[in-house]
């Protein structure tokens, strides 16, 4: 594995983006920017999750995406992530890990959720869910904002979606940090911890699934399942796939660029103060969060032919990841993409809910949550500041926080 290699001075072979140390220690965008400048369709032949592409510039990323029936998402060529499916003793089909047909059968039954009509809908219980947390939060005190907001705020959500148990909600958490741990799953020491865990939360929504099963229709995720005729029968690999899609989708995006946002507070604390000067910034201030975040960083196809990408020849079952946090930071694109504008024009364009038929079917959720969480906290006149740097994820999938401490001053 090309461990903490310097990518602006090493060869260019040795650069294994997949390598997390780029993200835990925050050198990623040196490495994308060279890579997107000398190198955009690169081939990584050494490392954990190798051999495999990498595409890091956002035009090559559009182009990828927007050919589902070359580049394949399915579990059955290896899946969506640098971590190769096909290596795991066990499979969770996903409707996220399939191609068209099935693909568009099964997330059409869980489209109704996300739906402007229903997103007014959560607005109100959202809002309220919201000022009734930060009105409970410490003022000048230290504390964790991962686990008081990011986490709470999203687990709550999730609980709602499903209708889960209130008091058990934060298993959630738990599923979805080991679901989304690709580093896990290809450690042979954690992945059996890691399998023990996913059926845990198999046999937990079984019960839930059997208690609803004869109950008229209703509008949370699991009901949606259990009265589709594309979901109806799944079997437990594909019911415990698709939790963990769900889950995972639910919680990631927002969690993350919830903690995001206390970062750019501090780093870039004029457009926080843009923002309370005028407030109607905010929607696009949602868009630029999450590209400078950029929740997940990537997402992966396989070749299903042989094809060409960006002057290099891609054969039949090549592994080829789409690095979304590098197309987001992409200078044909966005100006001065490193820094924060919550003015930016076209923050909108982001890739960070993909791009094409696999666009993230949550994305309106995950921008009225954040949403709300901006307007509650200027209209309590909430400044928070970093009092450490963050813990990070130490994942090349999952673009997140482990810890952030902060106090909180009122303005």
């Amino acid at each position: 594995m090309a461990t903490k290699v310097a990518a602006d001075t090493c060869d260019l072979a040795a650069i294994d983006p997949a390598d997390y140390h780029y993200f835990t220690e925050q050198t990623w965008p040196a490495m994308f920017a060279r890579l997107r400048a000398e190198d955009p369709v690169h081939y990584c032949t050494e490392g954990l999750f190798a051999p495999y592409w990498s595409v890091t510039r956002y035009k090559d990323i559009v182009h990828v995406e927007a050919l589902p029936d070359i580049y394949s998402s399915s579990w059955e060529y290896g899946g969506i992530t640098v971590l190769d499916a096909l290596d795991q003793e066990l499979k969770f089909p996903m409707f996220i890990a399939m191609d068209r047909p099935q693909h568009s059968a099964e997330r059409r039954v869980v489209a109704p959720a996300f739906t402007p009509s229903e997103m007014q809908r959560l607005a109100g219980p959202i809002r309220a869910r919201t000022a009734a947390l930060l009105e409970g939060l410490p003022v000048g005190e230290t504390f964790d904002w991962v686990d008081r907001v990011s986490i709470e705020l999203t687990t709550q959500m999730l609980a709602i979606l499903f209708d889960f148990p209130w008091e058990d909600r934060r298993l959630l958490t738990k599923w979805s940090d080991w679901a989304g741990d690709v580093q896990a799953a290809a450690d042979p020491a954690m992945r059996e911890e890691r399998t023990r865990i996913l059926y845990e939360m198999g046999a937990y929504f079984h019960g839930l699934w059997q208690a609803r099963l004869n109950a008229p229709p209703a509008p949370d995720l699991l009901s949606m399942m259990i009265h589709s005729e594309a979901l109806s029968k799944m079997d437990e690999q594909e019911f415990i796939g698709n939790l963990v899609l769900l889950i995972v989708g639910g919680n990631d995006t927002t969690r993350n660029s919830m903690t995001g946002l206390v970062r750019v507070m501090n780093e870039f604390p004029a457009e926080w103060e843009k923002l309370k000067a005028d407030r109607s910034l905010i929607p696009n201030a949602v868009s630029e969060l999450i590209r400078w975040q950029t929740p997940l960083a990537h997402m992966r196809r396989t070749a299903k032919e042989d094809t060409e990408l960006g002057g290099k020849t891609i054969h039949k079952g090549d592994k080829v990841v789409m690095w979304y946090i590098s197309a987001n930071r992409d200078t044909e694109v966005f100006e001065n993409p490193n820094r924060v504008d919550f003015s930016r024009e076209n923050a909108r364009r982001h890739l960070s809910f993909g791009y094409g038929i696999h666009r993230c079917v949550g994305a309106r959720l995950a921008e009225l949550q954040l949403a709300i969480l901006l307007e509650e906290m200027l209209a309590r006149g909430m400044d928070v500041e970093a009092v450490a740097q963050p813990q990070r994820v130490p994942s090349p999938f999952i673009h997140g926080y482990k810890e952030q401490m902060v106090q909180i001053a009122k303005s």
